[in-house]
Formats: C-alpha cells, structure tokens, sequence
C-alpha cells in the first residue's frame, strides 16, 4: 500500500492541465475576467477558446512567469510593458473548469493579487476558472439551498479539537423527525476541508439535483484528511504515509460525533464514503478494511477495486451496494491509470469484472478532462443519485 501511495503522489505532482495537441486557431480577442477574480479586477481573463490571460503590475521585476497546476510546474512566461505591467497569454487553451496558479517573480513565489485564492499543494494557490459548456450543473440557481456550516469536534487522539464542514441538504431545518444518510466526501492531496465547496461546488451539485428530483437528499461531511503530514522530500519521504491516525480521527470521533449533533440515520446501510485523488486512496484503504462502516464507496482518481480487492475483504459482497469509480479522460491514456513509468491498471476491466461477478459497480469517465476538479465535480454528480437509493 506504501508503494501505491507513493506511485499516486507521483502521478499527482506530475499532473498538468493539459493543452491541445492538434496547432490552435487564431486567438479570439474576446477576452473577460475569470469568474473567480476579486471584485473589480480585470485580470486574469479567459476567452471562449479557453485561453487564459495574465497581466501582473511589477515595475521593478526582471522575470515574472505564471505556472498551473497542483504544484505550479512549467509556465507561461509574461512580457514586460513600458508602463512596467507584465502580460502574457498561454500557449494553448486549458481543459474546462477550476486550475490553481501561482505567480514566479524574479525566483519567489507568489499568489495573483487580481484573483481569489484557494487551498491546494499545501498552500493558498490563485484559482482560474475556465467556463465548462456544462457547467449548469455546479450554477447558482433559484432552487432551495442547502447549508455549509463549520463543526470543531473534539478529537482526543490528535490533542486538539478539529474542524469540518457539513452541508445539510435544502428542508433538513423544517422537519425534526427526517433524518439522513451520510457520505463522508475527502479532498486530496495538499488540500483541506474546504476544497469540495470552494473549488468543487458540492453544496450546489447537491442543490441542484435534489431540485430536480435526481438525488435523494443527504449529508455531506468534509474534513481534513491529515494528508498534508507527509512532505515528498521530508523523512520517510511520500512512503512513510500512514491511514491509522485519520482512520482513528474519522470512524472514533468525527462520525460518533456528526450522529449526535445532526440527524443522521446511523447505520451502515445509510453511509457512504468517498474522495478525489489521495482522499479515494484513503477511502480504498479505509472502507475495505471497515465494511461494517460504509455501504457506499467513491473512488475519483483515486484508484480501483478488482475481485482480487473483494474476495480479500470478507463480507464485501453482502455489504457493499455500490463501488464507484471514476477518472478524467486524459488519466486514461492506453485506457490505463497509473504514473509514468509505474505499475499501471485497468480500473475499466475491473469495474467490468466486478458487475460479472454480481456485485454492483458503476465506472464514469469524464471528457476532455484530468487530474483536475472539473473530472471530479461530474463525478459527484454521477455518484450522488446512485447512494442511498434503497
């Protein structure tokens, strides 16, 4: 499993938004601001090509570079103005949907003073929003909503109270006898407890489907994963990642703890467990191990569940009513998943083998997209209206 991780975090660290590979049209001069930018600001703007335009007022600077991406590798290299702004627009237009940037002046790094900014790669990263040709899904519409509210718990076995955000779905304030079903939804690596409502717009998939009659209303809860304790680089380096701590945090004291203060129903057959990236390692590594925990299981690039997986976890087949799983296309090169140069997989045949045996098995791939949040905001809304449908 250590090996596994530390395979995952590569593929991870490695993963770019990617560009197209056939040579562009002409730049469309019809440029906006992104959608995420602080009020008032111009820039960085997108066109309807999906290019993305920076422009970063440093009169003093020698270098300024925009890089994308979970850890801010390669670049797009700004041009100084006389005026002493910098601009610059991408070689060629991004996927669809939520990127993280930073800014490289003259060797140090730092955040676009024009743009919010979002947690992801162990630090507050600029966000750029690339306008999706379905993002009706994730819009604020004028349906009922539901509420994200923080939660401290107290959590013995980490010394110190810890926080989560739960949404509760649109009516759970009007009838204090409904209670309801559980997904426990995990970030990823180098992300918090606020990455699935800040960039992935959970709370507005959920409204949007219970409004239209497509999900059956539930509880999310979202908390730190403990992910960001391990450091490529530091001792024991990606290896040296241990699931015990969080898995004490999350079955002894954030899941006792959310059924005495909502109205949940507490039971196996009524929660769910899922994540994106390393948050579905974590669920792989959890879920098959407390099958008397969670009936439902989410893995978005997080890995795959084979028959070998089932026959190994007794009670896999009776317990279990759904195994999802979930990729970008460009995850799936060869129609595989894996790091380069490492061991790679068919999480395909496996969802394939698992639906022969009789167990049930649901497998999405998201177009044009990779190890990104646009793939994993339509997989939430592929995963919602599958849980608690008994």
């Amino acid at each position: 499993m250590k090996i596994a991780f530390a395979a995952l975090l590569a593929a991870i660290l490695t993963a770019q938004p990617a560009v197209s590979q056939t040579p562009p049209p002409a730049i469309a001069e019809d440029f906006k601001p992104s959608s995420l930018n602080q009020p008032g600001q111009q820039y960085p703007q997108v066109n309807s090509q999906g290019y993305a335009r920076f422009r970063i007022v440093a009169p003093d600077a020698t270098s300024v570079k925009v890089s994308l991406g979970l850890g801010g590798r390669g670049g797009t290299v700004l041009t100084k103005a006389g005026d002493g702004s910098w601009t610059g627009t991408t070689e060629g237009p991004l996927d669809e949907g939520f990127h993280y940037y930073r800014l490289t002046v003259d060797g140090g790094t730092f955040n676009d003073p024009g743009t919010l900014n979002f947690f992801g790669s162990r630090r507050w990263e600029s966000g750029i929003e690339i306008p999706a040709h379905d993002a009706d899904f994730y819009a604020l519409k004028d349906v009922p909503h539901g509420r994200v509210e923080q939660i401290l718990f107290p959590s013995p076995s980490t010394g110190a109270p810890r926080r989560a955000f739960v949404y509760t779905p649109p009516g759970y304030g009007k009838n204090p006898r409904d209670r309801y079903p559980v997904l426990y939804l995990q970030h990823g690596w180098g992300e918090d407890e606020t990455a699935w409502t800040n960039q992935g717009h959970a709370n507005l998939i959920m409204d949007n489907l219970i409004a239209a009659g497509k999900a059956r209303p539930f509880i999310i809860v979202m908390t730190y994963g403990m992910t960001n304790d391990v450091r490529p680089g530091g001792p024991g380096g990606l290896a040296s990642f241990d699931i015990k701590p969080f898995q004490t945090v999350l079955l002894d004291e954030l899941i006792p703890y959310v059924d005495s203060q909502f109205r949940t129903l507490p039971d196996q057959r009524h929660r769910a467990m899922a994540g994106l990236s390393m948050g579905g390692f974590e669920t792989r590594l959890i879920t098959l191990k407390n099958l008397d925990k969670f009936a439902y299981i989410g893995l978005l690039s997080g890995g795959t569940v084979s028959l070998d997986d089932v026959n190994a976890a007794p009670g896999y087949r009776e317990k279990v009513k759904l195994t999802f799983v979930s990729f970008g296309s460009r995850e799936l090169e060869g129609g595989r998943a894996g790091p380069p140069g490492g061991p790679r997989v068919d999480p395909r045949a496996n969802a394939e083998a698992l639906r022969n045996a009789g167990i049930k098995s649901a497998f999405y791939v998201s177009p044009d997209t990779g190890h990104e949040f646009q793939s994993w905001r339509r997989s939430l809304r592929e995963l919602a209206p599958m849980l608690f449908t008994d």
